[in-house]
């Protein structure tokens, strides 16, 4: 069940990755190649390490670098399921092109591919959870793979420190509040990686059409898209908005934040702010991160709905074959 692999996230934290076909080429800038819950945690990392050379590449192929980028390159494949085609097809333009690649998955077809062609991987735990669910082993699994044992230091004492069960109420409020409603979330640029899990696990977990945004960019186009009068009004009267504010942003954005508020209440929506609470920032990230969790498997069941699986998606792939 979605609540039990949310009450058991922090012990994710646990996990000790091991490499297989070790060691893993140590390069300057690392690729990250994933789609769906399974470039998540690549996302988070960047969030949290913003030093960090990575690109994050959600396709078919490779990222449009210049070859001597690519040569200077670790290519991790990430596909939770091991099946992913967009991922797969990534593995072999890397090959082919003789790049330093890895690889992380609970099974499937990469790992079978990885362990025909001697490549570096990482085998995630087959817990049955979904990959939207399992960033806590992805996530050590992509530090290990990248050679970031600080990273992986400090990630293992989420294991301790993260109270999933006491986020809980946090997150079936946020569910009573905003149901029927469309949850619009904003964080600064810096967060993007935070607003945009929460819309997934939305998406995901929630059932519903959740959508987020960052500041300033969303203060230069989408903000006058929800300065609703009377003609228009009806076509955003479902949205309410979160704010994901942190006390580390810009000055400036913290002032655009409150601005921002100031005119969408004037205009009638609601809006919910959520200070990001941690003793360190990848704290402040997962601490964040569960209420949403929590938000959205309450608010599924508020719809009546299951929680965990995807049935669209399923759907969606066997139509296209």
């Amino acid at each position: 069940m979605m609540q039990d692999a949310i009450k058991g996230f922090a012990k994710q934290f646990a996990f000790t990755p091991v490499v297989a076909n070790g060691p893993v080429p140590r390069k300057p800038h690392t690729i990250v190649l994933g789609m769906g819950g399974s470039h998540l945690a690549a996302d988070i990392l960047a969030a949290w390490q913003p030093e960090r050379s990575l690109t994050i590449h959600s396709d078919y192929g490779l990222p449009p670098l210049p070859p001597s980028v690519l040569k200077d390159s670790l290519v991790i494949a990430s596909s939770y399921s091991g099946n992913t085609e967009e991922v797969l097809d990534g593995f072999a333009k890397a090959q082919q092109q003789g790049l330093a690649v890895a690889a992380l998955a609970v099974g499937g077809k990469l790992l079978e591919l990885a362990n025909q062609n001697n490549v570096p991987y990482v085998q995630l735990p087959d817990t049955g959870i979904q990959p939207r669910s399992a960033l806590g082993f992805s996530l050590l699994a992509l530090l290990k793979l990248m050679g970031n044992e600080e990273g992986l230091q400090e990630a293992a004492k989420l294991s301790q420190t993260l109270k999933p069960e006491k986020l809980e109420p946090e997150g079936r409020a946020l569910a009573e509040q905003f149901r029927g409603k469309v949850p619009v979330i904003y964080a600064s640029t810096p967060n993007r990686a935070i607003a945009y899990n929460w819309k997934i696990k939305l998406n995901e977990t929630g059932k519903i059409p959740a959508f987020m945004n960052v500041i300033p960019e969303l203060n230069h186009n989408e903000m006058n898209g929800f300065d609703a009068r009377d003609a228009s009004r009806e076509l955003s009267r479902q949205f309410a908005f979160i704010f994901l504010r942190d006390r580390n942003d810009h000055s400036r954005n913290q002032k655009r934040f409150e601005v921002v508020r100031q005119q969408y209440e004037n205009r009638g929506f609601p809006v919910t702010i959520l200070e990001l609470k941690g003793k360190t920032p990848l704290e402040k990230i997962f601490r964040s991160l569960l209420v949403a969790d929590w938000f959205a498997v309450h608010t599924a069941e508020s719809y009546g709905l299951e929680s965990e699986q995807v049935p669209m998606i399923e759907e969606f792939k066997q139509l296209i074959g």
